[in-house]
Formats: C-alpha cells, sequence, structure tokens
C-alpha cells in the first residue's frame, strides 16, 4: 500500500460501524485521514466497532435518510459503500427489507455522490457470489468478466448486481468515479454474531458460516457442514480485504471491477477441521444435505487482475488468520454473548 496516500483525506465510509466497515476506518486512521465520517443504522453492526477517535464522526441512521445524504460534506475525497442488508437467508426471509437497505441505498447513495465535485473515488462493495458459476463439480476461477446470470438464488445476490449496475450508470452518465471491489468470503476480529437488530431470522445471529463456527466451536458443539462439507470457497482475512479496498480507492480504474480474494479454494470440511484445532473442540463435525436454495457450491476467484492493476496481493494465510479469529472471539465472549442474548426469545420462536 502506498504510505501515507489518504493523508490529509476526508473519507465517507457507509457501513463503517459493520465488520469490514469497522476494520476500514481503523485501518485508514492509521494514514493520517483529516476526518473519516461513518454512516451506519446499526442494523447488523455494534457501535463498539467505532473507533473512539477525534477524527471520526459517527452519524447515527441509513444513508436513504435525505437529511443524511443533504449533509455529507461537499469536499469528500473518497467515499467507501459497504452498507448491505447482510445474508442470502435474511433476504429470502424478507426480500422488501433487502430492497430497502441494500438497493435503494445504492441508488440513492450515488446519486448524491455524484454532485461532489472533487470526490477521487468511490469503492462499492459488490459480491463474486452473485456471478460465481454455480457448481459443485471442480469450479474454474471466477474472474471479473464472468458472464452473468439473470436466474439468482437469493434477493441480496440480485441487489449486489443492481448496486454494480446503477453504479455503472452514474459512471457512464455523470462521470462518478465508481469502482467495483467483488468481496470473496471475508472472516476475522470484529464481526460480532447477533449485533444490531432482530431481522426475523435466526440468520439475524448465525451469519457468516466462519464467524458462526467459531463460536460453535468454542462451546464444544458439533459444526454442521452442509454438503457433506465439500462446499467450497475463497477465505479472505478482513485486513487483506481492508487493504484491498483502499488498493480500489488509490488505483482502481474508474468503472472497472476487481476481485478480492486469495485465489485459493478451501472446502468448508478444511475450514471445520482447522477451526477446531484451534479451539481444542472434541466434538465429531455433523454431516448435514446441500442447503435447498444454495446452487453454488464451489467456488473461488481469480485474483490475477486486482495483482496486476492494483498492485494487490492477500497476505494472511488461513493458519494465522483462523488463529487470529479463534484469540479475538475468545477474549470478546461477553460482547458476542451479550449480542446473542438479545435475540434468544426471537431464535427460540424462529426455530420453533
Amino acid at each position: 500500500m502506498d504510505e501515507l496516500q489518504f493523508a490529509g483525506a476526508k473519507v465517507l465510509v457507509v457501513g463503517g460501524a459493520g465488520f469490514v466497515g469497522s476494520n476500514l476506518v481503523h485501518m485508514l486512521l492509521g494514514q493520517g485521514p483529516r476526518e473519516v465520517v461513518v454512516v451506519d443504522n446499526l442494523l447488523s453492526s455494534d457501535v463498539s466497532n467505532i473507533p473512539d477517535d477525534p477524527r471520526v464522526r459517527f452519524v447515527y441512521g441509513s444513508i436513504t435518510d435525505e437529511r443524511i445524504l443533504a449533509a455529507l460534506p461537499a469536499d469528500l475525497d473518497f467515499a467507501f459503500h459497504l452498507a448491505c442488508y447482510h445474508g442470502n437467508q435474511s433476504s429470502i426471509a424478507d426480500p422488501f427489507a433487502d430492497h430497502d437497505n441494500n438497493t435503494l441505498t445504492s441508488l440513492k447513495l450515488f446519486d448524491r455522490l455524484k454532485d461532489i465535485a472533487g470526490l477521487k473515488k468511490v469503492v462499492y462493495a459488490a459480491a463474486a457470489c452473485a456471478v460465481a458459476e454455480k457448481t459443485y463439480d471442480a469450479p474454474s476461477a471466477t474472474t471479473e468478466d464472468q458472464p452473468v446470470t439473470l436466474y439468482h438464488d437469493s434477493p441480496y445476490s440480485i441487489s449486489k448486481i443492481i448496486g454494480e449496475l446503477y453504479g455503472n450508470y452514474y459512471f457512464q452518465r455523470y462521470r462518478l468515479p465508481f469502482v467495483k471491489a467483488r468481496f470473496s468470503n471475508v472472516y476475522g476480529p470484529r464481526e460480532i454474531l447477533g449485533a444490531g437488530r432482530w431481522r426475523g431470522t435466526v440468520h439475524t445471529v448465525w451469519r457468516n458460516v466462519t464467524p458462526s463456527f467459531v463460536w460453535r466451536s468454542l462451546q464444544h458443539e458439533a459444526l454442521p457442514l452442509d454438503n457433506g462439507g465439500n462446499t467450497s470457497r475463497d477465505f479472505i482475512f478482513v485486513e487483506d480485504m481492508a487493504r484491498g479496498l483502499m488498493a480500489c480507492a488509490l488505483r482502481g480504474r474508474a468503472g472497472e471491477v476487481y476481485n478480492l480474494a486469495t485465489g485459493k479454494e478451501t472446502t468448508i470440511l478444511e475450514l471445520a477441521s482447522l477451526i477446531n484445532e484451534f479451539t481444542g473442540n472434541p466434538t465429531p463435525v455433523e454431516l448435514r444435505p446441500a442447503r435447498d436454495w444454495d446452487r453454488s457450491g464451489k467456488r473461488f476467484a481469480s485474483t490475477e487482475k486486482a495483482e496486476r492493476e492494483l498492485g494487490f496481493r492477500a497476505g494472511v494465510d488461513m493458519r494465522s488468520g483462523i488463529e487470529r479469529t479463534v484469540e479475538w472471539t475468545r477474549s470478546h465472549r461477553g460482547l458476542i454473548q451479550s449480542c446473542i442474548d438479545q435475540h434468544r426469545k426471537q431464535m427460540a420462536q424462529a426455530q420453533g
């Protein structure tokens, strides 16, 4: 990463109290920005993630709020759009909430940002799962020019693609300096199970596979392996993701899309085994059938374009990343448990 390229900059991070957003904010602060404006409605995040730093200004609310949009600084240098209605299952349960918190947020934010003349770059958190080939056979690396299907497994996948389309429109029509960062499966510290408000399903608590497995493993529970653990993903440590987002802002070409990934395929069985090793969980895994809604069984992303054009390469290997994630979870057990507990009654009703 170029040294202090954000020095003196004014940066907007929408979704900055979330898992990835808060790690990005912490990393940005190390570069000496003038101000970091965090906008977050805390729907699926926790205020404890926001750094206590005089350069951070926290705005509580949705970026769809006209008053918040109107009050955005006119001298922004960079904007990161990381807000979303978290997760495929939650979007399936409530596609209207997904629309309000994914599709509408992107449209209204891009429309506002088009009027900020000095904006250097707008980086959008796109989703590799929305373009990956649907296969349980041997996958090939998903490239940035992968064909996009009109048939999707979830409203979340649809809304993330629509965000790309709206950004492309504002780039083409208004020259918004828009860059798409396609996320692979991010894991690491500050992903708090149960953070935020109840969203109608147990997936309010049980979110991405890695933090859910780490928590269950620390309780010596059996880790559930859908499709027998044969499913695979490209897992990237959150600090690498934050570095990749910053690289997109500094060196990404407007109108382009970049995969932020490791380029390595890891099965969920391999993930579970690694987590159980670091937690000392003696309980055998639980084999289950494949999820009925998910057709994208195995996938990983190509990193060639990001390495060539951004100079970005993930640097944290899975063993180190999982070890650090387990350590962070252990040291934040009280916070995580309190977030889970606030949804306990609703979870019991949803499961019953």
